[in-house]
């Protein structure tokens, strides 16, 4: 379990996990085709969700069901991605309060513990209004796609092929198509290191019933 105050950026110990981590949303149809490939591929997921974006009601009939299932998670991303070091205490917790909400009606789930500050900024004060929410868990990473902008096909394969590593938390983005592109490289990566993904519910949190597979191995 992970305690209160906890800031995550790597998964713990030595193994061959990777927590895959996708974020945003902005673009309706790269939130589809992940969601797609992750049904297609088993690959499991952990998605942190702006909750502004229209893309999580109008995908939510294709991502309920693996949700239900555990291979993809929610995270809380706040509702319009502000630096959170610069608004006031309230408008902090409006912006999780709102997409917490959403992830509520929309899928049924809770996503606390995980907060994931947009540009990777908090402070104590940010952190102590997520706690009082019930996300005492600033959740960063070690390892980036660089997809928040535009890039190449052939600049994500190679952040992947960095750090696509055991135990590192991987951050991609919901936002723009050359990724959509690629999952057919990004597994072969996968494959060949031998790496399992993992949300992180599997990592810290004991599942009722066993996971028959944490991704694939090849």
């Amino acid at each position: 379990m992970l305690p209160g105050g906890a800031v995550l950026n790597k998964l713990p110990g030595n193994g061959d996990l990777l927590a895959w981590r996708v974020d945003d949303g902005a673009n309706t149809d790269v939130v589809r085709l992940y969601t797609q490939f992750a049904k297609d591929t088993g690959v499991r997921l952990t998605y942190f969700v702006t909750g502004a974006y229209r893309s999580w009601t109008e995908n939510a009939a294709l991502l309920r069901p693996l949700l239900e299932s555990g291979q993809i998670q929610l995270g809380n991303h706040t509702w319009t991605h502000p630096d959170l070091t610069k608004p006031s205490a309230s408008q902090v917790a409006d912006g999780l309060s709102r997409t917490d909400q959403l992830l509520r009606n929309t899928y049924g789930v809770d996503a606390a513990p995980y907060f994931r500050p947009p540009y990777g900024h908090h402070n104590a004060v940010v952190d102590a209004v997520g706690a009082d929410l019930g996300y005492h868990v600033a959740t960063l990473w070690s390892g980036d796609l660089r997809d928040s902008a535009v890039l190449s096909e052939e600049q994500i394969v190679k952040m992947a092929y960095q750090f696509f590593a055991p135990q590192n938390i991987v951050i991609g983005h919901l936002n723009h198509p050359p990724i959509t592109h690629v999952y057919g490289q990004l597994v072969d990566i996968i494959r060949a290191r031998r790496l399992r993904t993992v949300t992180l519910n599997d990592v810290f949190v004991r599942p009722k019933t066993p996971h028959r597979a944490l991704g694939f191995v090849g």
